[in-house]
């Protein structure tokens, strides 16, 4: 089972939408599981304090190594016992805006391990000492701030969890969707036929999957090259990939 655990400020955010769904229902059919651990229980002396003042002065609160360390340790250890000999040990994550940005292939590489531990940092951060010590790694969801790590942490599972066996209906449908295989995903259409004007391309209607293959192949690429070259200039040096169509507009 996909075990994930969430070490958080506002345990009452979670499970989020991942207690929806289909995540929701995989969940419940225990093909993965979520643990929600309040870092306040960890925080020193009556008031429970988990954070203070920059070392070297600034503006905001930092939150305390030795917190975050005793968060950590309490939930490795609990897993350590319940683990298999077979088992892993599960990366601690740490959500951070300076942190390697998160992809799809990580999204594949946690889908296919034991789970995750995720430290849903808050205020200026974390002592640099608890990142270290801990072999914590950074994660960003990408080139903003957010308040906290709560939602980057939920996004970053739903990314995952949705790759597990079992978890999505079809999976043929996980095949074909963007970054799969280095490209955007092709335009999809359905019902009705016209709609204000606007036909759904006649090769999706003709019954030939070869052609419709390779129209959806055609326009991907042109997409990825119109809108994310930096993505498209990945692809290109693949063996197997080819330049762009960019004229090749729907039948």
């Amino acid at each position: 089972m996909f075990k994930a655990t969430a070490i958080t400020l506002i345990p009452e955010a979670w499970p989020g939408p991942l207690g929806a769904s289909i995540l929701g229902r995989a969940r419940a059919e225990g093909i993965w599981d979520l643990e929600t651990v309040d870092l306040r229980q960890f925080g020193l002396g009556k008031h429970r304090k988990v954070d203070d003042t920059p070392a070297g002065g600034g503006a905001g609160l930092v939150l305390r190594p030795d917190v975050a360390a005793a968060a950590i340790d309490a939930v490795q250890s609990c897993n350590e016992m319940q683990q298999t000999e077979t088992a892993l040990k599960r990366p601690v994550i740490y959500l951070s805006p300076r942190g390697r940005r998160f992809d799809q292939q990580m999204a594949r590489d946690w889908a296919a391990g034991p789970g995750v531990i995720l430290f849903c940092g808050r205020f200026e951060g974390l002592d640099e000492r608890a990142i270290e010590a801990r072999d914590m790694q950074e994660v960003s969801l990408g080139d903003f701030v957010l308040a906290g790590g709560d939602v980057a942490a939920m996004a970053m599972l739903e990314a995952a969890i949705r790759l597990l066996p079992g978890v999505a209906g079809n999976s043929a449908s996980i095949t074909g969707e963007s970054f799969e295989n280095g490209l955007l995903e092709y335009p999809q259409y359905t019902l009705p036929r016209e709609w204000e004007g606007h036909k759904t391309p006649e090769v999706l209607l003709s019954g030939d999957h070869r052609r419709i293959e390779e129209w959806r192949i055609s326009r991907s690429k042109a997409l990825t090259f119109e809108r994310r070259p930096d993505l498209y200039a990945a692809y290109s040096e693949t063996p197997t990939s080819n330049a762009p169509e960019t004229g090749d507009e729907p039948d």
